[in-house]
């Protein structure tokens, strides 16, 4: 992302989740906050681009916006990984987790639509200073105070760890966390991801778990096929805007890794079991995207 303007990936999952929730049938997730947290002139930068990618004009800005949005390969994958990641919260804090902390946290509205069953947990956004900037100043304009449960942590990854980060907020690291990482890894170097994860694991107590999705490295491999197909049209659209895509992970052995770090692989799924898991009857209005995807599920030894 460029140092003094938000993560455009960001905006585009804030949309799609927003999207989901409005026009796609039986929604799996409910969150709607992508529309009142984007702001018209990002709407607009879509709608052009609609236009240059596909040459269909459309009716409205509105359908051009959905259009390009339903169109992206990541559609199906960002409202499953949040699904996902949102369950295994739920069952976290009714197992007595407290703390909720978002490495990466973007355009995440969860701290603007906390359950009822969630309302004694605090939230620990950890963000680049310019997406969380933008972040507080969209809450502003919308009317509304920063949750008070919540507490934005501006910080470069790049410089800081996320123990350090979390080390000037009130974070207790002797009791149990629930951590997500989502959408980030894939624009991470190899040495950078194996980094914080093993950050995540120093600053996390016994028992803590940690959500992340990763890409299959194999996928940087694959020049043909459905997947990489897929593939190559994500790179192409990440790096168009800045962001492109730089290393994965083996699924095969991602638990020997991990487990030098002191994490446990839970669970470990494609895109096509999330799908089977969440929407077994293919009523929902989503279809895999390829299977490079993945999301794991870790708990800290």
């Amino acid at each position: 992302m460029q140092a003094n303007l938000p993560s455009r990936t960001a905006l585009v999952t804030a949309l799609i989740r927003s999207l989901h929730a409005r026009a796609d049938p039986h929604p799996i997730l409910v969150d709607e906050w992508g529309d009142k947290l984007v702001p018209d002139s990002v709407r607009d930068r879509i709608a052009e681009r609609a236009v240059q990618e596909t040459g269909v004009a459309h009716a409205s800005k509105a359908q051009a916006v959905d259009a390009w949005l339903h169109s992206n390969p990541a559609y199906a994958r960002v409202i499953a990984r949040s699904r996902y990641t949102e369950d295994s919260l739920a069952a976290a804090v009714a197992a007595g987790t407290r703390q909720y902390v978002l490495v990466g946290a973007g355009l995440d509205s969860y701290a603007l639509r906390v359950p009822a069953n969630a309302q004694d947990i605090s939230i620990f956004e950890i963000d680049h200073p310019a997406t969380q900037a933008y972040k507080l100043e969209r809450i502003a304009q919308c009317g509304l105070e920063p949750p008070s449960r919540a507490q934005f942590l501006a910080a470069d990854l790049g410089v800081e760890t996320v123990e350090q980060v979390l080390a000037r907020s009130t974070f207790d690291r002797t009791q149990r966390a629930f951590f997500s990482w989502l959408g980030v890894t894939m624009y991470l170097t190899r040495e950078a991801n194996l980094a914080c994860l093993g950050s995540i694991a120093r600053a996390a107590a016994p028992g803590s778990e940690l959500v992340f999705t990763y890409i299959d490295q194999a996928a940087f491999a694959v020049d043909s096929g459905e997947s990489g197909g897929v593939f190559t049209q994500m790179q192409r659209r990440v790096a168009s805007v800045g962001e492109p895509f730089l290393s994965g992970f083996d699924p095969s052995a991602l638990a020997d890794e991990l487990l030098c770090l002191g994490l446990q692989v839970q669970e470990d799924l494609g895109n096509r079991q999330l799908l089977r898991r969440f929407d077994p009857q293919g009523i929902s209005g989503l279809s895999g995207d390829g299977g490079y995807g993945r999301i794991a599920k870790v708990r800290r030894l």
